[in-house]
């Protein structure tokens, strides 16, 4: 694919994650993910609580609970249960993966990652980068259509 056709797609699935953000229950921070592979979603998901928890991500001092999955998690648990892989697919994030996140990127296969927002801990992204994941920061994609 050519880079301006790939940048208009890599722009239009970073604003189906940030729609996908909209669905999260945490006031603290949405967070939306979209996975990719050979053109098609294979997963999807949003910051929140496990199956079963109470939707409310944060306590009564807006601190987030241990427990809340990050939307990248999500996405690849999602993955998981099905017949599908991450094998060489993209993952589109509003916002850059923490360290613990990270792991699971690169342990799942995913071989690029294309974010939005950078996280205020870089660690994931330079551990990514370091083990050869292709990572693109796209800023500000929500507004063009």
């Amino acid at each position: 694919m050519n880079t301006s056709k790939q940048l208009r797609y890599d722009k239009a699935y970073l604003r189906m994650a940030n729609t996908w953000s909209h669905l999260s229950h945490c006031k603290r921070k949405k967070v939306g993910a979209i996975i990719v592979k050979e053109d098609m979603i294979i997963s999807d998901g949003y910051n929140g609580t496990p199956a079963g928890f109470d939707n409310c991500c944060e306590d009564d001092d807006g601190i987030t609970h241990w427990y809340v999955l990050h939307a990248e998690a999500n996405a690849i648990l999602k993955v998981a249960r099905s017949t599908n892989n991450c094998k060489d697919a993209t993952l589109y994030l509003t916002l850059s993966p923490c360290k613990d996140c990270s792991k699971l990127i690169l342990q799942a296969g995913i071989k690029r990652l294309v974010y939005s927002v950078l996280y205020k801990d870089k660690e994931g992204i330079l551990f990514l980068k370091e083990a050869g994941i292709d990572v693109v920061q796209i800023e500000n994609p929500f507004n063009e259509a």
